[in-house]
């Protein structure tokens, strides 16, 4: 029969084979249709022959084509033909498809589309010919029926889309379906409607189904919609990383139906997602273009819906792109930034907290990413590497006059200290999670180290140093790298060079080229002509003996340094052996050596530096105490009778007519009284192990020393000022040589003094003869320190307050403060009574306490031994706050020193010191303040080390003791108020109240005393006043909105200065007693001005999110978002007219001319500029919606209108006449005095400068009625009936005040008549100076 069709569609004419058709069965020719296509033979000879004899022509021709059709399309989604027979019949019907008339064409696609609705299209092998149909449908311009109506082909086809995508899809037809769209001509609104649809169906379909799909849809979204295919594509793996982390959170809460695939599977298919998305945007540029741009546009009004871990990553992976590059960089460090700064925002003011409770952490999205990225996600880490040196490097710390500014040793708090912390965060995570990439982040840390040398570096010392923590081994690969670095360490600053060395130090240990480089390096240096050179090569030889242990030394668990040989797997003594490592540590200290005759800054290196050696590497006592002993011998006079003790004139070289210090002689003995001390306490340890030999030689080394300092320390308290020959006739002034020479030796002796005074203690035991000692060296002391005091104040120098560094070690203030103040024991009584007795010497003590916290807060770090290892200085800060609390809290000033000369009180000192230690906490040991608070609880001393710590609680009971004790300040009435006290313990508790958790009942109680305090003390010293009324505005923002208080405050204000009409008398009703004559202006008026300044940053911020919010809303979540719009101009509205009253009272009052008058006017300006904005924003919804403007605004402007605006001019006339009394009186003071004309010319500048702000008001009141005038005529609301339009300007002419004028100058005319050629002349510079000014202004 097959054959019979075949060679009939041969003959050239068609009516045999027409009419063979027509007999032939329907039946018969699908059999024999299916037949050929299962056997895969003729199959399209065959078709090609029946469509033939079935002309288009004819009716009956078209009828047949339509059930070959069906039938094929049948066949071919039964899955039974071989691939290639498939195509074939697909080709063939979809050429022959564009032939069919209209109806035909409308009846398959509407077939096509009931199977898809019906689920039973298997395989979508015939979705190509539905693309073809609905093409050739489009182009028809037959009419064509449609239910009751007729439709052209292109709206039928269009009519056919919304029904196909209205119906459900099968999940399996999806991906088909999508790519059958690519080849339909679709309209703009056709293809959102389609993508829509497509984005609908991901939630359906499996997990390994969604990279094809998203494929077919990029492909598809060359045609346009890439906005809506992107947005979609973010948003559901959003989502879905969203389930998966709740789940990971609260595992019991997922049904087993909801649960979603394993965290593996996810990555990966979010991986293939975005390589997908990259490969696409390689063919289109533009869709790349569309995803930044719908970032940025997203990131203004959402961003946790733009800014997730899948954006990012995708973001990061297009940055590769050069193209996007910096647009990427700029729009993520942009978008972290003002994430930051949101968040700091955010957290200062719980009125805002309410409003916007969920607050979106970057730092925690991008970390995220580098973990995720972990599922081989390569296209990602260049990305994130990138980001990362851009944050460090965009961030870093600014370098300002040759200092760091904003060298940061504590937590960051500045968003962008933030931002390169992140960064840092960033290259850290990444180079522990990607190993392949680690020397790439290596070699690029290190090459910033050496080429950024001369700007701060300690941001990336810090990352190499962590990353070689991380992974030591990783440094043997690229040796070379920082065998390179170390060839540059002479030209680095000393810091830097220290930092470095301390990083790659482990690799020291198991590298014996690298450590051979680093010693020829040094050696090199230690005989540069560049001091800092030799103070590197010094820094660099004592890291290596710290750390290169010689077999036998004592084992040190104190050891500051955290860095140590097993990090790094491999022991020392498997590489070297311990004569090796002996010779190699001899050999340095014979380097060192040499040392010792240059500068005394490299002397003073290694004097800091011998101590922490000997503890390391105690095995080297004998070197070290023999360099020091032959040391001190040059300058130490063995004569046992002679005064003074030591040879001061060595110490010194001059050099021309200059004076410089050779011999930090102090630093030196302070080394020597240290490592002894370290020595004697470690001697018994030694007996057992050491040879006679050996033994000898130390006690021989121990007892020179020891009589040494001995017999310096008798001879220092028998000797004189004279013997030194420093008295107070000598010259101290820095201009001359002598006066240079004579500081020096004042500073060494001093130096010397403390040095004595805490070996004598410590090796005291307790003694009275040793105390009594002390108190003699102490003596010596107070004089020469009396005498630079004194000296220093009559030159002035800007020098003159400031105290040279103790030399007490931080350890030894802690124990000597414990033994003065607590010390109870009954066999150390009669011995402390003699310190005790010297309250000069119990002063001293807790000022050198007070120094040293100050150092650790401004450097990190203090001088002296354990000065850089932050766990021992904690703990000696613990005992510090201990004693100094103890000592405050159990002895008021009152009682302490009735009779005490000039100076602070210690009481006072204990407090700036306890004030300094808590910020000290706050900023470098965040972390232990848990641990600090319960040190200070004498109760639990000995509770356990895992309990759990409330901060609030601990916290909230020292703050009722420094409460305690401002009310008794505040309750002492004449002299016994002390101003500085009181003002230390307000700054104490508001420190402190930032350990409080703002919803803590603590919290409440302490923000309801502070009101109290500033409500019921007519406290009339300004500095207390501002500490506390700073404290209660810390306080209530963290509570509420300070909106209500400032309004109180300012009714006050107004009380207490008068109003601007004189005739008015102001009702008096005192809310704040705090708020006097005394501390009202400027104190009380510019602390309210600055806060009110805040809200009104605040209200700035949130109309800002109100107008996103507005513009972002979408249909899917209106009531959601319109309550959220709706309670944002709520809170606007309410802030601004509560703001309003307090400004209606400040402008009405006699404010004194200067700083207040010009701060409100400046902050009216920004009120007036807000408010513009927020009427301008409710003329763009008028503008864009029709919609009407609400009552709140109408009262808002109605107040505006009421309450400010005639005030303002009211005001503004008011600063004009006391700036006009001020020129007057300065013009009655030029006639008088010709020689008076600068004082003159700086009251015009000063009038000039503070009526700038005028003009500026007065253009921000005009704006705001512009606009207003343009509101009230697009919501036909007369909005403008509440505005009363004045006439008074800035250039305003008071026609009385002229006549006046006039009428005086006349009489003086007439008076002055001899005078009046002199007078006419004298005047004239004014009056040809005034209009240039005018002039000027005007531009």
């Amino acid at each position: 029969m097959d054959q019979k069709i075949l060679s009939l569609a041969a003959e050239e004419t068609l009516d045999r084979l027409q009419e063979y058709l027509q007999n032939l069965k329907e039946s018969e020719l699908l059999g024999l249709i299916t037949k050929q296509a299962v056997k895969g033979k003729e199959i399209a000879a065959l078709l090609r022959a029946i469509f033939k004899g079935a002309p288009c022509s004819q009716q009956n021709g078209v009828l047949k084509r339509l059930q070959v059709y069906k039938h094929c399309i049948q066949l071919v989604e039964s899955g039974d033909l071989q691939l290639d027979i498939v195509s074939e019949i697909t080709g063939l019907l979809m050429l022959e498809a564009r032939q069919l008339p209209g109806t035909a064409l409308a009846e398959l696609a509407t077939l096509f589309v009931d199977v898809i609705k019906g689920g039973s299209l298997s395989n979508g092998k015939s979705l190509e010919l539905l693309s073809t149909v609905l093409t050739a449908l489009a182009t028809s311009k037959e009419t064509l029926a449609y239910g009751k109506g007729e439709l052209s082909g292109e709206e039928f086809k269009k009519q056919l889309i919304n029904t196909l995508c209205s119906s459900r899809w099968d999940p399996q037809c999806v991906i088909h379906l999508t790519n059958m769209f690519r080849d339909i001509p679709l309209s703009a609104e056709e293809l959102q409607f389609v993508v829509e649809k497509v984005l609908r169906m991901f939630s359906k379909l499996d997990l390994q189904e969604i990279p094809p799909l998203v494929y077919q849809l990029l492909l598809l979204s060359t045609k346009g919609s890439k906005k809506i295919v992107l947005e979609g594509i973010i948003t559901f793996f959003n989502q879905l990383d969203k389930r998966q982390k709740e789940e990971q959170r609260i595992p019991e809460s997922v049904d087993l139906e909801a649960a979603t695939v394993p965290l593996d599977q996810l990555r990966h298919v979010e991986g293939t997602v975005i390589l997908h998305i990259i490969s696409v945007i390689n063919l289109d540029q533009g869709l790349g273009r569309e995803l930044i741009k719908l970032l940025k546009t997203e990131q203004q009004w959402d961003h946790g819906k733009t800014l997730c871990p899948f954006s990012v990553a995708l973001v990061l992976s297009v940055s590769i792109k050069h193209r996007f590059e910096e647009q990427v960089f700029d729009f993520l460090k942009m978008s972290i930034v003002r994430s930051y700064k949101e968040l700091q925002f955010l957290q200062g003011s719980k009125f805002l907290q309410d409003l916007f409770p969920q607050q979106y952490d970057v730092a925690s999205i991008i970390l995220e990413v580098v973990e995720n990225s972990a599922f081989g996600w390569d296209h990602v880490t260049e990305g994130l590497v990138d980001l990362g040196f851009t944050l460090m490097e965009s961030y870093e710390p600014k370098k300002v006059v040759g200092k760091v500014a904003e060298t940061n040793y504590g937590f960051s708090k500045v968003p962008a200290q933030q931002a390169c912390r992140l960064g840092a965060d960033i290259l850290l995570e990444t180079f522990k999670v990607h190993e392949p990439i680690r020397s790439a982040i290596l070699e690029q840390v290190l090459n910033r180290v050496i080429t950024k040398a001369a700007s701060p570096i300690n941001h990336f010392i810090d990352l190499l140093s962590n990353i070689v923590i991380s992974a030591p081994l990783v440094l043997q690969n690229s040796s070379s790298r920082v065998t390179e670095a170390f060839d540059n360490l002479s030209f680095l600053p000393l810091d830097m060079v220290q930092g470095l060395l301390k990083a790659v130090q482990p690799l020291l240990k198991v590298s014996m080229s690298v450590r051979d480089s680093l010693i020829l390096v040094l050696r090199k240096a230690i005989f540069s002509r560049q001091l800092d050179a030799r103070k590197a090569a010094v820094a660099g030889f004592l890291l290596l003996l710290k750390n290169f242990k010689v077999l036998g030394s004592l084992a040190f668990s104190q050891c500051s340094q955290t860095i140590s040989a097993s990090q790094v797997q491999a022991d020392i003594h498997t590489c070297y052996n311990s004569a090796a490592n002996e010779a190699f540590c001899l050999e340095i200290l014979g380097s060192l050596r040499r040392c010792l005759n240059q500068q005394a800054d490299v002397r003073l290196m290694l004097y800091e530096g011998f101590y922490d050696v000997l503890r390391r590497n105690s095995q080297l006592s004998n070197s070290i105490m023999e360099t020091l002993l032959t040391q001190i011998k040059r300058y130490y006079e063995p004569e046992p009778d002679l005064l003074p003790p030591l040879k001061l004139e060595g110490c010194i070289i001059a050099q021309g007519d200059q004076i410089f210090l050779q011999e930090p002689l102090a630093h030196l003995l302070s080394c020597i009284q240290h490592c002894l001390a370290w020595y004697k306490s470690t001697m018994h340890l030694r007996h057992e192990d050491e040879e006679e030999d050996d033994e000898d030689d130390y006690v021989g080394f121990q007892q020179d020393l020891e009589e040494m300092l001995e017999s310096i320390t008798r001879r220092m308290i028998k000797s004189e000022l004279e013997d030194f020959e420093l008295d107070k006739s000598a010259d101290f002034s820095l201009s001359s040589g002598v006066g240079v020479k004579n500081n020096i030796y004042a500073i060494l002796v001093m130096g010397v003094c403390e040095v004595l005074i805490e070996y004598n203690f410590n090796a005291g035991n307790f003694s009275k003869n040793k105390f009594e000692d002390v108190l003699g060296l102490f003596k010596c002391y107070s004089k020469l320190a009396e005498i630079l005091k004194e000296k220093a104040g009559k030159n002035k120098s800007p020098s003159a307050n400031k105290t040279a560094r103790s030399f007490l070690s931080m350890s030894f203030v802690s124990t000597l403060l414990t033994a003065l103040f607590r010390d109870s024991a009954q066999s150390h009584e009669e011995s402390l009574a003699v310190l005790r007795s010297s309250s000069e010497f119990m002063r001293y003590a807790v000022s050198v306490a007070l120094q040293k916290v100050q150092q650790l807060e401004e450097t990190g770090q203090t001088d002296g031994p354990d000065g850089q290892n932050a766990e021992k200085m904690f703990q000696i800060l613990c005992k510090i706050t201990r004693v100094l609390l103890w000592r405050y809290t159990s002895i008021p000033t009152t009682v302490e020193e009735s009779g005490k000369k000039k100076g602070k009180s210690i009481s006072l000192l204990c407090l700036e010191c306890l004030l300094k230690i808590f910020n000290t906490m706050q900023q470098l040991y965040k972390p232990k303040i848990p641990q600090f608070l319960r040190s200070l609880d004498i109760a639990n001393d000995d509770a356990e080390e895992e309990e759990d710590i409330n901060v609030t609680e601990k916290a909230a009971f020292q703050i009722r003791q420094f409460q305690r004790s401002l009310v008794n300040q505040l309750s002492s009435t004449g002299d016994d108020f002390n101003s500085k006290e009181a003002l230390s313990l307000v700054t104490i508790i508001s420190t402190l109240s930032k350990l409080l958790e703002p919803s803590s009942p603590q919290f409440v109680q302490l923000f309801s005393w502070t009101v109290k305090i500033c409500k019921e003390n007519n406290l009339e010293d300004a500095p207390c006043c501002k500490g506390l009324l700073t404290l209660l505005f810390n306080l209530h923002v963290l509570y509420k909105s300070p909106v209500s208080l400032l309004r109180d405050l300012a009714q006050d204000i107004h009380a207490h200065l008068g109003d601007i009409d004189q005739d008015m008398e102001v009702e008096h009703q005192s809310h704040f007693a705090i708020v006097n004559i005394k501390t009202v202006a400027p104190t009380a008026c510019l602390l309210v001005l600055a806060q009110a300044e805040k809200v009104l940053e605040e209200v700035d911020w949130l109309i800002k999110k109100y107008k996103n919010l507005s513009a972002s809303e979408t249909s899917e979540d209106t009531s959601q978002a319109s309550s959220q719009i709706q309670s944002l101009e709520k809170a606007i509205i309410l802030q601004l007219g509560t703001l309003l009253t307090a400004y209606h009272e400040l402008v009405q009052t006699a404010l004194p001319a200067g700083s207040c008058v010009d701060t409100l006017l400046r902050s009216l300006s920004k009120t007036y500029t807000i408010l513009t904005s927020l009427i301008k924003h409710y003329l763009q919804v008028c503008r864009s919606s029709q919609g009407t403007i609400s009552g709140r605004l109408e009262k808002l402007v109605k107040l505006s209108g009421s309450h400010l605006t005639p005030q303002c001019y009211a005001f503004i006339t008011y600063v004009q006449n006391i700036h006009s009394e001020s020129l007057s009186f300065a013009g009655e003071k030029k006639k008088k005095r010709e020689d008076e004309t600068a004082a003159v010319a700086t009251v015009m500048a000063k009038v000039l400068r503070e009526t700038k702000p005028i003009p500026n008001l007065i253009f921000a009141i005009e704006q705001y009625e512009k606009f207003l005038i343009h509101l009230s005529k697009k919501s036909k609301v007369n909005l403008m009936q509440y505005m009363k339009l004045s006439a008074s300007r800035d250039f305003r002419i008071n026609v009385s005040t002229l006549e006046c004028a006039l009428q005086e100058q006349n009489t003086e005319d007439a008076e002055n008549e001899p005078d009046n050629n002199q007078t006419v002349a004298a005047e004239q510079p004014a009056e040809s100076q005034e209009p240039k000014k005018k002039r000027r202004r005007k531009k």
